[in-house]
């Protein structure tokens, strides 16, 4: 089976504790004050303690049009996305010139060339490395960009890939604009990145890696759900659309689709050992874990995660598998064997599973 060989997680180079954030988008998103209150509120209820940014924060109100937060998120995200290649790399024992295929992720700026082709002469990759620059996915892509990497190395077994996550999100927060969706994403949402690095099956034999494993994947779009999630874009760059839906759709059809995709696999709820869910916020991982009747310890890491660094996009979910394969917090490391999901969502409304073997 194709094997996960290293993960890194980063964070951008400016941390703030929360409740610095609120006092300053309050002033960007009400320069006359009537909505603090509601800002901080809303920031309150998330959860998260703390953040990192792509900026300090009295370089945002700079920030006047799509163009100038873009050119932010190339110059922040190659640097992050650097580090993040390089720190998968050494935990998997491997150099730049081993990579056959990069697959990159991100749903917060655009570049054309793409990050990782600016990437490829930084870090030394061959220059017939392959590359499949995805945009769109979202929170999803991190669970989304291992399962279509281990569809890759199936057909490579000696192959080897990394899945880059680059999610700059404060770079799309909106200026005097106290919508709920874009409050509530300004006191959610962090920045970072995370690499991944996964190996065919034959490589994994010589490397001597036993897990974990990429079992099987799946996928699922919810019908009537394309306002759910996503971005509205124009001249001021992206506006998210997040509708307070979101819990309800997990609530609705989440644990009938992990039920369906483990009994296929000849498992149950009760068999997982290891749950890495994409902490999309407080009320959303209520819902999962009312849908799948799991409690607070089962999801410890990912509470965590989101106190600590918010919700990273894309990156999170890679964060959260970072942490339970390093046994971070003392949570003890998997059994051999043992099965783990990997759960995310995003837009489409969609998400994906993919089953591990720790």
């Amino acid at each position: 089976m194709v094997a996960i060989a290293g993960v890194h997680g980063v964070l951008a180079p400016f941390p703030y504790p929360q409740e610095q954030i609120t006092r300053a988008f309050g002033a960007m998103a009400s320069p006359d004050g009537a909505h603090v209150e509601l800002v901080e509120k809303i920031h309150a209820a998330t959860g998260v303690r703390s953040r990192n940014l792509a900026l300090e924060l009295a370089d945002y109100p700079d920030l006047d049009d799509f163009g100038a937060a873009n050119d932010v998120f190339i110059r922040v995200g190659l640097d992050l996305g650097e580090q993040a290649i390089r720190g998968a790399l050494d935990k998997a024992g491997l150099r730049p010139e081993d990579v056959d295929l990069v697959v990159s992720t991100s749903v917060t700026g655009i570049a054309a060339p793409s990050l990782e082709a600016r990437l490829v002469p930084r870090l030394g990759l061959r220059p017939d490395v392959k590359r499949m620059p995805i945009f769109g996915l979202g929170c999803v892509a991190g669970v989304a960009g291992i399962a279509r990497v281990r569809d890759y190395l199936l057909g490579d077994p000696d192959g080897v890939a990394v899945l880059l996550s680059v999610e700059l999100c404060s770079l799309t927060l909106q200026q005097a604009d106290v919508s709920m969706a874009n409050v509530v994403a300004s006191g959610l949402f962090g920045d970072g990145g995370a690499a991944v690095v996964m190996v065919g099956a034959s490589r994994a034999q010589r490397m001597g890696i036993t897990g974990p494993l990429v079992v099987a994947s799946r996928a699922r779009m919810y019908p009537e759900t394309q306002r759910t999630m996503g971005w509205d874009v124009g001249a001021t760059g992206f506006r998210i659309v997040l509708s307070a839906d979101v819990p309800a759709v997990v609530t609705q059809y989440l644990q009938d689709d992990v039920v369906g995709f483990l009994s296929d696999q000849c498992l149950t709820v009760g068999d997982i050992a290891r749950w890495v869910c994409h902490p999309g916020g407080p009320r959303v991982l209520e819902a999962m874990q009312d849908a799948l009747g799991l409690d607070d310890g089962e999801l410890a890491l990912t509470w965590r995660s989101l106190s600590r660094i918010g919700n990273l996009s894309s990156a999170s979910v890679l964060h959260v598998l970072a942490d339970t394969m390093d046994g971070r917090d003392g949570a003890p490391a998997p059994e051999p064997g043992t099965p783990g999901l990997l759960v995310a969502l995003g837009p489409g409304f969609c998400a994906e599973l993919v089953l591990l073997s720790w």
